[in-house]
C-alpha cells in the first residue's frame, strides 16, 4: 500500500528536475500516458501491464486535481462553459485508466489486479470527496443553477446543469465540516466493502468443484454437459473423470436435467451458500457494514433512508412507488408459481416417488413436465442456436431496425484471446463506434452478463467521437467437434445485452456525462429489454436460427412448441426475480443499523410477502452482485419497471403489423436510443409512444394475466 509519507515524498519528488526526468521516462513506458495510436483509439491492450495501473491512477487523481482546482480559482465570472463544460472534460487520464482497470477487473481479473483496487479505491474515494465537498467549485456551480433563467441554455445544457448541481448536493456539498469528515470516512468504506464482496464470491464461485468419477452418476445428462465437464477435468488434472462448477453453463443444466437427486442437491447447496459459510470469504458481515453504511450516509446527507436516496432519481421517485409495481405483480406471480409447484408435486408422486418438493428439484422436474406439456426439450433447439448464426441474427436485425453494418476487426488490441471486436457503421459508412464481445466463462470473469464502455460517446470541436463499446457474457463453451450451443435463455441474453450496446454505441449527444445508458436505472433496461422480444418472433426465428450440422432453417414446429411453451415457468421466474427485488428494498429502507444475522433477515423479509419453501430469491444477501458490489441498490426492481416500458414499446411495432417499421425504428432511436441522459425519461418514452404505458401487457406476455386469488387446480 501506498502510506503518507511514500504520498508526500513522491509529491516533494515531482517538483523537482530529478523527478521530472525519472517522470518522463516512466511516461514512456507506461501505455496510459501516451496518447492512442491504435485503430478507432482503443486501448493499447496488448502494451498494458499489471504495474502500469496503480501509477498511471495516482498520476491520473494528480492531474485531474490540477485541473479542478484550475476551475475552482478561476477569477472569471463562472459561466456555463468555464465551468460545467469544463468539469465534463476534466479528469482525462483518470478516465482512461479507470475504464481500462475496472472493465479488467469485471472480465479478466487475477491477484495482482484485486491487490490493486483494494489499495487504490481510498486514494479514488478521498478524490471524489475532494472534487465534490469543494466549496469554491460548488459555488461556482450554485451561482449556475440559481441564475440558469438568464443563462439562454439549450435543454441539454440544462440538463447537464440540473445533474451536475445535483452531484454536489446529493453527495455533501452542504454538509458542515464535521458531517463532511462523517460523509468521507462513510464513502472509503464503503469502496472498499463493495470490492470485499465481489472478490469474496469470485473466489467462492471458483473453488468449488463437483467431481464425478462414476458414470452411473452423469445419468440425464446431455451429452454436450458431459463433454464440457470432461474437458474441465481434464484442464485441471483429472483426465478420465467430470468436474462441474458454480459457473452457471455448468451449475445450471446440471439442476436441469441430472437424475441424480442427492447430487442436484449437493451442487444446489454449495451454489446457494455462496458467501455464507462462516470462512475468510463470508459476506454476511460485508453486507450487514454495506447497508449500515449506506443507510448512515442517506441519512446524513437528510434522506429517510438509502432507498429514498437513490429512487429519487429514478422514474419510480420513492421505494412506496416502487413496492407498489412488486406487490402488484407478485399476488398474480405468486399463484401461478404454486398451481406449479402443484403440477410438480403431482409428477413426482406420480413417479413413485414420496418426497416433497425442494428448490433442487425444480428446473429439473419443471423441465419434465414442459417435455410433456408441449413435447418441448431445451435441447430439441440447442442445435439450432450456434453462436455464430446467433450473432448474425442479432447483427441482422440491428441491421433492419437501424441501418447498422458490422466488421469484424482482426488487427485490434484484445484483453483475452477469446474476445472478438467489431468495426459498427451507418449504411453510408460513416463509423458508429467499435463493438468488443467476450463470450465464455473462465476463473478469472465474474458471472453475469453485462455492457460496458472503454469510452463514451461525445463531441469535440463539433465532431462526434466515436464510443468503444463491449459486451460481457458467460455462454456455453464449445464442446468437442460442435461449437458454442446456446440456450434459448442465453439467445434472449445476448439479445438484452445488445441492446444495451446499442444504448451505447447509437448515443448523440453532446457532452460525455450524459451520454449513452447515463440514465436512471429503471430506464437503462429498456433499450435492453426491448430487443429480447424480437428473438422469439417466428420472422426472426427464422432468420438466425439455423441448425449447425445442415444449415436448415428451424422447423415451424418447433416454433410453434416454442410460442406454446413461451409462458411456461414464468410463474417461479417471476417470483424469484421479485423475491430479490423486494428483499433488496427490505435492506435499503432500514432506517435503524441492521443488527440482526443476514440470513434471519433475508428469511424475515420472505416470510413476511409468503414466498413459499421450494422458492428462494434469484439471488440470496451474500451472493447479490447487483446490490451490493454492482450498482443496482435500491434498484433491482428496475427491470420489472423497465420491463412495463419494453412491452408496451415493443407493441408499437406490432401493432404495425411489420416487426422493423422503419418509422417506428427512427423513432425509438431519434428519442431512446441517441438521447442519453439528455431528458426526463417519460419524457422520451412519450414522445416515441404518444402515451405512459400500462401494466396488462406484461401481466400478459408472462402469463400472469389471471385473477390474483385464484388458487391451483
Amino acid at each position: 500500500m501506498i502510506n503518507k509519507t511514500t504520498i508526500l515524498t513522491a509529491a516533494i519528488a515531482l517538483g523537482s528536475f530529478t523527478s521530472q526526468i525519472a517522470y518522463s521516462q516512466t511516461s514512456k513506458m507506461n501505455p496510459f500516458f501516451k496518447t492512442y495510436t491504435t485503430p478507432h483509439q482503443v486501448p493499447p491492450f496488448d502494451l498494458i501491464r499489471n504495474e502500469h495501473f496503480k501509477p498511471a491512477i495516482l498520476e491520473g487523481i494528480k492531474q485531474h486535481e490540477s485541473e479542478v482546482n484550475t476551475i475552482a480559482n478561476n477569477p472569471a465570472k463562472p459561466t456555463f462553459e468555464n465551468t460545467v463544460v469544463a468539469l465534463d472534460k476534466a479528469g482525462e487520464l483518470l478516465n482512461r485508466v479507470t475504464s481500462v482497470f475496472y472493465n479488467l477487473n469485471s472480465a479478466n481479473t487475477n491477484d495482482e489486479i484485486q491487490t490493486i483496487a483494494r489499495e487504490v479505491s481510498p486514494d479514488l474515494a478521498s478524490h471524489s470527496d475532494n472534487i465534490i465537498l469543494n466549496q469554491k467549485l460548488f459555488g461556482r456551480v450554485k451561482n449556475l443553477w440559481d441564475n440558469r433563467a438568464s443563462l439562454k441554455l439549450s435543454p441539454e445544457q440544462t440538463k447537464l446543469l440540473e445533474k451536475t448541481h445535483k452531484s454536489f448536493i446529493r453527495s455533501g456539498a452542504n454538509l458542515n465540516d464535521s458531517d463532511k469528515a462523517k460523509l468521507r470516512k462513510i464513502n472509503s468504506e464503503l469502496s472498499l466493502l463493495s470490492l470485499k464482496f465481489g472478490q469474496n464470491l469470485l473466489a467462492e464461485t471458483n473453488k468449488y468443484k463437483l467431481v464425478i468419477d462414476k458414470k452411473e452418476d452423469l445419468a440425464g445428462l446431455p451429452n454436450e454437459l458431459i463433454l464440457a465437464a470432461a474437458e474441465t477435468a481434464k484442464a485441471q488434472g483429472q483426465e478420465g473423470k467430470w468436474v462441474f462448477t458454480l459457473q452457471n453453463p455448468s451449475v445450471m443444466p446440471f439442476l436441469q436435467y441430472a437424475d441424480k437427486r442427492e447430487l442436484r442437491k449437493q451442487i444446489w447447496q454449495a451454489y446457494t451458500q455462496r458467501g455464507d459459510q462462516n470462512n475468510e470469504h463470508d459476506n454476511k458481515e460485508v453486507v450487514r457494514s454495506i447497508v449500515n453504511l449506506r443507510m448512515e450516509k442517506a441519512q446524513l446527507l437528510g434522506y429517510k433512508d438509502h432507498a429514498n436516496y437513490v429512487l429519487e432519481e429514478t422514474m419510480a421517485k420513492t421505494p412506496e412507488n416502487a413496492y407498489k409495481l412488486l406487490h402488484q405483480l407478485w399476488k398474480p406471480a405468486l399463484s401461478v408459481a404454486e398451481r406449479e409447484a402443484f403440477d410438480i408435486q403431482k409428477m413426482i408422486d406420480a413417479s413413485g416417488e414420496s418426497f416433497k418438493l425442494a428448490p433442487y428439484d425444480w428446473r429439473y422436474y419443471a423441465e419434465k413436465v414442459r417435455k410433456e406439456r408441449f413435447d418441448l426439450d431445451e435441447q430439441e433447439l440447442k442445435p439450432y442456436f450456434s453462436l455464430d448464426k446467433v450473432r448474425e441474427g442479432v447483427f441482422t436485425v440491428t441491421q433492419k431496425l437501424y441501418g447498422l453494418q458490422f466488421k469484424e476487426i482482426k488487427d485490434i488490441p484484445k484483453y483475452h484471446e477469446e474476445v472478438a471486436a467489431y468495426e459498427v457503421r451507418e449504411a453510408d459508412g460513416k463509423l458508429v463506434g467499435v463493438l468488443y464481445t467476450d463470450f465464455f466463462p473462465r476463473a478469472s470473469k465474474r458471472g453475469g452478463a453485462w455492457m460496458t464502455s472503454y469510452s463514451s460517446q461525445k463531441m469535440e470541436k463539433g465532431k462526434r467521437v466515436a464510443p468503444v463499446i463491449s459486451i460481457v457474457c458467460n455462454f456455453s463453451k464449445p464442446t468437442g467437434d460442435a461449437p458454442a450451443l446456446l440456450t434459448f435463455d442465453e439467445v434472449t441474453t445476448f439479445f438484452h445485452e445488445f441492446g444495451h450496446a446499442l444504448h451505447g454505441l447509437l448515443s448523440n449527444v453532446n457532452y460525455e456525462s450524459l451520454a449513452g445508458t447515463s440514465v436512471s436505472r429503471d430506464f437503462v433496461e429498456l433499450p435492453s429489454q426491448i430487443m429480447e422480444n424480437w428473438a422469439a418472433e417466428p420472422e426472426v426465428l427464422k432468420m438466425f436460427a439455423k441448425h449447425y450440422k445442415t444449415n436448415e432453417a428451424i422447423p415451424d414446429a418447433l416454433i410453434k412448441k416454442l410460442q406454446n411453451a413461451g409462458t411456461f415457468d414464468q410463474g417461479f421466474a417471476t417470483t424469484e426475480y421479485l423475491a430479490a427485488s423486494l428483499l433488496d428494498l427490505d435492506f435499503h429502507t432500514q432506517t435503524a443499523a441492521l443488527k440482526e444475522d443476514i440470513s434471519t433477515f433475508e428469511s424475515n423479509s420472505m416470510k413476511k410477502v409468503g414466498l413459499t419453501d421450494q422458492i428462494i430469491p434469484r439471488y440470496r444477501s451474500t451472493y447479490f452482485n447487483h446490490i451490493f458490489a454492482g450498482g443496482y441498490s435500491a434498484g433491482y426492481y428496475s427491470y420489472i419497471w423497465s420491463g412495463v416500458l419494453d412491452t408496451d414499446a415493443f407493441s408499437a411495432f406490432k401493432e404495425t403489423g411489420d416487426l422493423f417499421n422503419p418509422e417506428k425504428a427512427k423513432s425509438f432511436r431519434k428519442n431512446v436510443l441517441e438521447k442519453g441522459g439528455t431528458e426526463d425519461p417519460m419524457v422520451l418514452y412519450k414522445r416515441f409512444r404518444g402515451a405512459e404505458p400500462g401494466i396488462q401487457a406484461l401481466l400478459k406476455k408472462r402469463g400472469l394475466d389471471i385473477q390474483p386469488d385464484k388458487k391451483p387446480i
